[in-house]
């Protein structure tokens, strides 16, 4: 099956490395019109170049601080300005930050909730009134499979990608008469910059793909999942293959989660 999203418009936040790219790189591929943002305008403009490698669609490379609500009104208003009235929104930015609940300030709290539910909260308040009014829209909110399992040591991160399934459910309710469909897609263990960032500070003498392996050998697929696989799913929820698919949290990742 080939998944189409000619004429469509997206915006993908953290799009300038990793999966964010990917995904991105799918919706190219696949026909859509795509604006990428992060924060360094530098590596944006690097991806840019390489996206329209991929397709005739095009591609908006706009820096920008999801995590301030200014910034969520530029960023959203710059994409419509450059690709038109946007079909698709993925909530993808965020970081994986964890420590010990004693220890975390309420700094750190509100950073955490900042960037990954608030964010996520404003763009779809913005995205929402003009997908209801078209009678087309498709959110997609990237989390994590400690949304569903959280563990000893994961907040705040746990408890940000939780709320961030909640407000998956409660706007996939308030879409649905209107044909705007929001579904959650959970990350496992995947081939990330996050990843790369953190082998690189932690590394002993481990080649990258050591790491993986490393990583692989507890999750049942025996492996860790590429960026690419990931955004195969994202892709399908944003085509109209995935058009009776509202409401959902899916987990890609390789069956490790003990929740389904």
């Amino acid at each position: 099956m080939q998944l189409q999203m000619k004429g469509r418009n997206a915006l993908v936040t953290g799009a300038s490395l990793g999966i964010g790219l990917a995904i991105a790189g799918k919706f190219v591929g696949a026909g859509a019109n795509v604006a990428i943002v992060a924060r360094r305008q530098e590596q944006l403009d690097a991806s840019k170049r390489e996206l329209e490698k991929l397709g005739s669609g095009k591609v908006a490379a706009i820096a920008g601080d999801v995590s301030k609500g200014e910034d969520c009104a530029c960023v959203f208003a710059a994409a419509e300005k450059t690709l038109g009235p946007l079909d698709v929104l993925v909530n993808n930015a965020g970081t994986s930050k964890t420590g010990q609940f004693e220890t975390i300030t309420d700094e750190v709290w509100q950073a955490d909730l900042d960037l990954k539910l608030f964010a996520a909260i404003r763009l779809c308040r913005l995205a929402f009134p003009g997908m209801k009014a078209r009678g087309f829209g498709r959110v997609v909110n990237v989390l994590n499979t400690a949304a569903k399992a959280p563990g000893a040591g994961r907040a705040p991160t746990a408890v940000s990608r939780a709320a961030g399934m909640a407000l998956t459910k409660v706007l996939a309710g308030e879409g649905a008469p209107h044909n705007v469909l929001v579904n959650a897609v959970l990350v496992g263990r995947i081939e990330s910059d996050q990843w790369v960032q953190r082998h690189a500070h932690e590394n002993k003498g481990r080649s990258l793909a050591a790491y993986y392996e490393e990583m692989g050998k507890d999750i049942p697929l025996g492996r860790v999942g590429t960026a690419e696989e990931f955004a195969n799913m994202v892709l399908f929820l944003a085509s109209d293959a995935g058009s009776y698919i509202t409401g959902t949290a899916i987990n890609v990742d390789g069956g490790a989660c003990p929740v389904v």
